[in-house]
């Protein structure tokens, strides 16, 4: 491991807007943040995560564009998410948090109706493993459990696999309203749907362009309803 890397996750363990904890703590006694994140940013705004936010792009440039509203980056990679949280720190941006955590255990982090706007932004698709992908049904069920009924979900991702995947096979058999979907953003007609999904270009995202790949973009809603 790069002395840098050691470095950055050392500095991980001081940031104040960066979470990381262990499986045992979030068995027991649990995440004490769970249903309880308006303390950490002392309001009681609405809260958007952003989940596999490697540096946390769409969450730094949504947090600048809404201040009245909460931003919570989620990855596994702590070298991704010192940049995100250390940036946060400098500029500074009280309104944006990170958790470094598997995405498979994210329901563990928030309490029911705590979430009302959900980003996925270039996640692995899996082609060979359907049910790990972002947006399987087994994904969506778990996010379900934390957002709030008509909860706003955005998938913008280089893969017309996962693309495809999402709209035509997944979303359908869900009580999800698509809002938009494209197959390639950066050449659809200027739109106000697709605003914020033009907003920020992440670092992978750069590199897809530059290749002369579409970037394809859906919004959706859930209309769940729950007790």
């Amino acid at each position: 491991m790069g002395h840098h890397k050691l470095q950055r996750f050392a500095e991980n363990l001081t940031f104040p807007n960066l979470f990381q904890v262990g499986f045992e703590e979030l068995e027991n006694p649990g995440f004490p943040l769970r249903g309880r994140w308006h303390d950490h940013f002392r309001n009681a705004n609405p809260i958007t995560i952003e989940l596999g936010c490697g540096k946390g792009d769409y969450s730094l440039a949504l947090a600048r564009l809404h201040p009245d509203r909460n931003f919570i980056g989620i990855d596994i990679k702590g070298a991704r998410l010192w940049r995100g949280a250390k940036t946060a720190l400098e500029e500074p941006l009280p309104n944006v948090a990170f958790i470094r955590t598997r995405i498979e255990l994210i329901d563990r982090f928030f309490a029911p109706n705590e979430v009302s706007e959900a980003w996925i932004t270039f996640c692995d698709p899996q082609p060979k493993k359907p049910s790990k992908r972002l947006t399987s049904p087994r994904f969506l069920d778990t996010y379900d459990r934390f957002l709030a009924p008509s909860s706003i979900l955005h998938l913008k991702t280089d893969s017309a696999l996962l693309y495809d995947y999402t709209l035509n096979e997944v979303l359908p058999l869900r009580n999800a309203s698509v809002t938009t979907a494209t197959p390639d953003l950066y050449q659809s007609p200027d739109d106000p749907a697709l605003a914020e999904a033009k907003l920020t270009q992440t670092y992978y995202e750069r590199i897809f362009l530059a290749q002369n790949m579409p970037i394809t973009y859906i919004q959706w809603t859930t209309t769940l309803q729950k007790a």
